[in-house]
């Protein structure tokens, strides 16, 4: 148990109610900085739903974006008996918003204190006490005065339990001063402010906002390709305020996100709030994202057709060839390379720069079963999974891992032997790997350091050098070689 349901451990409150208190914590930032005030959630303290309350405890603390916090001390799970705050008990018992009061010193500051309660099912289930410096309060403008108003709306809805509303829902609310609009029941616009304008004109408009129909603004600033495209509303609908909803609007100079909150007082619908940012910026970068990691993707995927290129250029050498050795050396090199190029292959069809190391490694265990030089009926399986690798780590590690394979094929399992695994053991921070074989075993006074074969001397050189790792090759009890690889990945 932990977070809001160890806070409210005490307060016998049900399923429901948790969810109502989650989902009001995940939007309330909207009526702090309408406020400028710091909000206090409350719940009551007791053991059953109808027990009369011992007290209460706060369980979430909201601080305004729009004013200076009058509490910078964390509050949470600060509890008062019952009887000590009397605006929460009230709030709690009446179910009523309590919004006079005088305002009290508290340290230097001058606070005005007041409650608002919570519904859930008709149920009042924790009061939000609102606190802000009274000092502010004497001189305000017009903004300061429809933020205020539109705060006291949301309040109401919350004692309502209209508020939040679970159908607008958004990973991260748009601010207050992003850019606010009031609109009245019809769609008008009855107050813009400056941040909200200005997004607007962003988007090319010329005139005023105020005491027009957003909806019809919207239209206007559509381009005409954008004007052509078929959508299920108008946007007189859409902006006309009667429909919670997020939407984006977008022309070719800009685009701009709506957060759209009708505004009830009881069943009757009273107006709407807009809030409005201006995403250009944002939006811009998005689709140089997408067009970097198309990008990215078309260069992986010239990579690979231009190895396998080489490839087959290398194969036609290796046929002119009259020397086994030359066309053995030249087979090798066309294996290695086409072990990088499965990486970028890889690459070049996912949507995010790592590499699924494991239908690499199945693919090339595919490929190197067709070897000639094997012994037939031997058997090759993977334990464990490699998981997503950067291709950093990738390439280079396919490249070892077809080479430990390789040489087990053609030496090690030769003459004796039936068995190949490759077992791999991956947590945070480690890659645990070995290539295990049941052949002849390795030769006497055997060292990897001094060891002349190009292919181990690759496998030693790319795992400490490339990846920093360790690499051991042993005899493996009662027969055969154990190759261990240890890495470190992220």
């Amino acid at each position: 148990m932990s977070g809001i349901e160890e806070l409210t451990s005490g307060s016998a409150l049900s399923d429901s109610d948790l969810k109502r208190l989650q989902s009001l914590i995940a939007e309330w930032q909207l009526l702090a900085d309408l406020s400028f005030a710091d909000l206090l959630l409350w719940v009551p303290i007791r053991e059953k739903e109808n027990s009369w309350p011992e007290g209460h405890v706060v369980i979430a603390q909201m601080r305004p974006t729009t004013a200076a916090t009058v509490h910078p001390r964390d509050l949470i799970g600060n509890r008062v008996q019952w009887g000590q705050r009397a605006r929460i008990d009230s709030a709690l018992s009446q179910g009523e918003i309590f919004l006079d009061g005088e305002p009290e010193l508290v340290g230097e500051i001058l606070i005005k204190e007041e409650s608002i309660p919570v519904v859930n099912d008709d149920r009042v289930i924790a009061v939000i006490s609102r606190h802000r410096n009274a000092e502010l309060l004497r001189s305000s403008g017009r903004l300061e005065g429809v933020y205020r108003e539109t705060a006291n709306d949301l309040a109401r809805m919350i004692k309502e339990g209209s508020f939040p509303i679970e159908a607008l829902a958004s990973e991260v609310t748009p601010r207050v001063g992003d850019g606010l609009i009031r609109l009245d029941v019809n769609g008008m616009v009855t107050f813009a402010s400056p941040n909200a304008i200005s997004a607007f004109r962003r988007l090319g408009l010329q005139g005023d906002l105020e005491l027009q129909n957003l909806g019809l603004i919207a239209e206007g600033l559509l381009s005409e390709s954008s004007a052509r495209l078929p959508r299920d509303e108008s946007w007189q609908i859409i902006l006309s305020g009667k429909n919670a909803r997020e939407v984006e609007l977008e022309n070719r100079q800009g685009t701009v996100d709506f957060y759209i909150l009708p505004l009830v007082a009881g069943t009757d619908r009273i107006g709407s709030l807009v809030l409005v940012h201006n995403v250009t910026e944002i939006r811009r970068r998005d689709k140089e994202l997408i067009s970097k990691d198309a990008t990215i993707r078309e260069i992986h995927h010239r990579v690979k057709n231009n190895l396998q290129t080489v490839s087959a250029l290398l194969r036609l050498q290796a046929r002119r060839s009259d020397n086994e050795q030359a066309e053995a050396a030249i087979e090798e090199a066309v294996r290695r390379i086409a072990s990088i190029a499965l990486v970028h292959e890889t690459l070049s069809t996912s949507a995010q720069e790592v590499v699924v190391f494991d239908e690499v490694l199945d693919r090339l265990i595919s490929g190197l079963k067709d070897v000639g030089t094997r012994r037939e009926g031997v058997e090759i399986s993977r334990i464990g999974k490699f998981g997503n690798l950067r291709p950093e780590i990738a390439t280079p590690l396919a490249l070892i891992l077809t080479e430990l394979i390789q040489n087990a094929l053609e030496h090690g399992l030769v003459n004796t032997g039936k068995k190949l695994i490759v077992s791999v053991n991956r947590n945070d921070q480690e890659l645990l790997i070995e290539v295990i074989d049941d052949g002849s075993g390795l030769p006497e006074n055997f060292s990897i350091t001094t060891s002349t074969t190009l292919g181990l001397q690759i496998v030693q050189t790319l795992t400490t050098n490339e990846l920093a790792g360790e690499l051991n090759i042993s005899q493996n009890l009662p027969t055969g070689t154990k190759a261990v690889i240890r890495l470190t990945v992220f």
